[in-house]
């Protein structure tokens, strides 16, 4: 009656349990249900090519007088950036100013950023400058404005192909301090760049070199420098003084804090002003001005027209284009997704490199060379309170307008105030100590990438510091998916589970079960790291575990343990003769004294993907096992994804095959090998060694003749052999989850203590010697 009582609560305890199973869904029903919702995909993906039509609808008053303000401002800012940016491109400037118009114009329509503003940058630029210049050595006949053109027009086609296809994602391939590094060595690239023009030098400083060298001609010919070095230094010694100055007003004066900020904004449009002025007004009466300055700028878009793909320009450009295109990926990509967050909205990668590829075949026709988004600017933008993309006409107006009506004024433009400008925007790339220190606190390989991409870029040149930062950024990414960690869990308070290695949790470790071992894999299971997770796994049962074959070092040895039992097959190995040659010596106390292996629990919550290599290996590594142990090993499962479990149920995970298992009550024998259980004598099935066979043609088990069947005997005496404390199951407490979900297969479960409690359970039911 009692045991009716205990049985009807059971299944009500029971009752409620969720049973977990994923189907596979046939093909043919998968191809129907995408072919049915196929129509909804072409609308939503061409409604997506054009983010405007979701808001436009929406727009307002109020929203225009915001982004006209926001557009009017960085539109001030863009001018002379553009122009000067245009002459770290070797090119006139106004292919700086046709560039930033495109780039404004057309964003609107296919961005998702409101706050970014596209044009001319710096390390564009400067990769722009070096290209120029080569190309035109090789094939004189070749242009400069020509050679923009066309690396404009194919960087787009290639940009709009990423976008279409959705290959967004190789920008999370570059972790941020790789970029960083770059930044960095790109800013003392340019900064060693412009000090010919600053100083007015002159073309004496070959500046399309490595910083390195750069730096070491201008010093050569310092002696040379003119006028132009009292225009560059007090134009630069301005711009920061006005930065900073405004910045601590802004914060005192919070009654003035806007007038503040626009002041500052306009330094360098204030800067470049007063510099015009005053060289114009030392040029008056001479027939050559005392300094060096841009004289004249055609008015209007001289440079329209259909563009061409010069197949000459893009072969010799060959090892300038992917730095390039790289470029005008990450570094907008990474402006619009920070700038995003700041302002609580989320941006469309895929959709942000299609539309900077558009902006840049559209630049084409108008004369213009590679643009992105740009830091400075963008921040520009944000602060202004823009409100929608729409902010970037009001920038291309302001610019049309100095194409138009200022041209004449920017004669006298001085190129040593054009290099402080460029000097000073690229200041804001140097990553600052803070950040420096947080790196080295999260990562400290990380750091080393920076430090190694800062060096190879001041030493050899940017080009090469961009493929090194890409490279040791992939090799970092390949070396910890190649060498995850597995860890071998242990029972700390009730129900937890933490690494058996982690220090915090060393006096509070509870013993698992003899035999018994939960293994966790931090990481995807796939080609790249199978073999080393494989070998994780055996060294780690070969130090827990020992053997069950039949060695000196198997089966035999295990015998020891029992040292009251006197066995005439047993011989001590005291010279270590059967030592297998490449035995680590790690292993030895699991060899001698450990229980042999009868369970594995994975614990694989962290395992997103298993490859076919991976199965492959969880297949292989059975068989290792099965040969170690002497008999077939129970493998539990927990935390599985939809995904990997159904791919583990198809190679055979899924079900707990009993029918190789040995299982014997706890009065064994180990004299005879046999066990008694009733009044019924069942000899011990003889352990099976799995041979690999030649030709790779897979593996098949071979038994060993004697006493392959279950024999049934007469019933004989019993002889009760009392096992050792630490193997006793039935003092392991396993926290009962009765409302836990349940997987249809039974080597699937939901928690730790799921899995463990299924396998002690059928240890007391049927009892499994620990000793084998």
């Amino acid at each position: 009656m009692h045991q009716l009582l205990h049985n009807t609560i059971e299944k009500d305890k029971m009752k409620d349990t969720i049973v977990v199973d994923y189907p596979p869904i046939p093909l043919r029903q998968q191809c129907r249900y995408h072919l049915r919702l196929f129509p909804h995909y072409i609308r939503h993906y061409f409604i997506t090519l054009f983010p405007i039509i979701q808001w436009i609808h929406r727009y307002n008053l109020s929203w225009l007088l915001q982004d006209m303000i926001a557009g009017i401002t960085v539109g001030i800012v863009v001018v002379p950036q553009s122009m000067a940016y245009a002459k770290l491109a070797n090119l006139d400037p106004q292919y700086g100013l046709y560039t930033a118009f495109v780039g404004a114009a057309i964003y609107c329509f296919f961005g998702t950023s409101k706050d970014i503003s596209i044009g001319p940058i710096s390390t564009v630029s400067l990769l722009m400058g070096e290209a120029i210049n080569v190309i035109t050595t090789e094939y004189p006949d070749i242009t400069g404005p020509e050679i923009g053109v066309t690396l404009a027009l194919f960087a787009g086609i290639v940009l709009v192909v990423i976008g279409i296809i959705r290959l967004g994602l190789i920008v999370d391939f570059i972790p941020g301090p790789a970029i960083a590094g770059f930044m960095t060595g790109s800013a003392i690239t340019i900064v060693s760049s412009q000090l010919p023009a600053l100083t007015g030098i002159g073309p004496e400083v070959e500046t399309h070199g490595s910083p390195f060298h750069v730096l070491i001609e201008f010093f050569r010919n310092i002696r040379y420098t003119q006028l132009d070095i009292a225009f560059g230094l007090v134009a630069l010694i301005l711009l920061y003084a006005i930065r900073f100055g405004c910045k601590r007003l802004e914060t005192r004066l919070e009654k003035f804090r806007k007038s503040f900020f626009y002041f500052n904004i306009m330094r360098n449009g204030l800067i470049v002003f007063l510099g015009t002025l005053i060289s114009f007004l030392i040029s008056i009466g001479k027939t050559t001005t005392p300094i060096r300055v841009i004289a004249t700028v055609p008015a209007g878009f001289d440079a329209m027209g259909i563009p061409g793909l010069n197949f000459q320009v893009i072969r010799a450009a060959s090892s300038t284009l992917p730095s390039i295109i790289l470029i005008l990926i990450v570094e907008h990509v990474s402006i619009a997704k920070s700038f995003g967050r700041i302002s609580g909205y989320t941006i469309q990668p895929n959709q942000e490199i299609l539309a900077i590829g558009i902006s840049n075949i559209v630049g084409s026709f108008f004369g213009a060379y590679p643009a992105t988004g740009a830091f400075s600017r963008t921040a520009i933008m944000a602060r202004s309170g823009v409100r929608t993309p729409l902010a970037g006409m009001f920038s291309a107006a302001v610019v049309v307008l100095a194409l138009y009506a200022l041209t004449p004024a920017f004669y006298y433009v001085p190129n040593a105030i054009l290099a402080a400008v460029v000097i000073h925007a690229v200041s804001d790339l140097v990553s600052s100590p803070h950040y420096l220190k947080e790196v080295w606190c999260a990562n400290p390989s990380e750091l080393f990438i920076w430090i190694i991409t800062v060096l190879v870029t001041f030493f050899v040149d940017i080009e090469v510091g961009l493929y090194t930062a890409v490279g040791l950024s992939l090799a970092t990414v390949l070396f910890h998916l190649a060498r995850p960690q597995v860890h071998a869990l242990v029972r700390v308070q009730s129900h937890y589970y933490a690494d058996e290695k982690d220090p915090n949790f060393s006096k509070k470790m509870e013993p698992l079960p003899p035999g018994l071992l939960v293994m966790q894999p931090v990481d995807s299971i796939l080609y790249p790291n199978a073999e080393y997770i494989s070998e994780s796994i055996i060294q780690t049962i070969k130090e827990r575990t020992r053997s069950g074959t039949m060695t000196t070092y198997g089966y035999y040895a295990s015998q020891n343990l029992q040292k009251d039992i006197p066995n005439e097959n047993y011989k001590e190995d005291k010279d270590n003769k059967d030592r297998p040659w490449n035995e680590p010596r790690s292993i030895e106390h699991g060899r001698n004294h450990g229980p042999v292996l009868c369970a594995l629990v994975f614990d694989m919550k962290a395992v997103r993907r298993i490859d076919s290599t991976g199965l492959q290996m969880l297949i292989s590594l059975k068989k290792t096992v099965l040969n170690y142990s002497g008999n077939d090993v129970e493998w539990h499962f927990v935390g599985l994804n939809p995904i990997v479990r159904n791919q583990l149920a198809a190679f055979g995970f899924g079900r707990l095959s009993l029918q190789n298992l040995s299982f014997c009550s706890t009065n064994y024998h180990p004299v005879d090998n046999s066990i008694k259980k009733g009044d019924i004598l069942i000899h011990k099935k003889t352990p099976a060694v799995v041979v690999e066979e030649e030709g790779g043609g897979g593996s098949h088990i071979i038994q060993h003749q004697e006493e392959t069947d279950l024999e049934i005997g007469m019933p004989g005496p019993s002889t009760t052999i009392t096992s050792p404390p630490n193997i006793v199951i039935e003092d392991y407490d396993v926290h009962q989850h009765y409302n836990a979900p349940r997987d249809r297969y039974n080597t699937f479960h939901w928690d730790i203590d799921t899995a463990i409690q299924t396998i002690t359970q059928r240890w007391q039911e049927m009892p499994r010697s620990p000793l084998y």
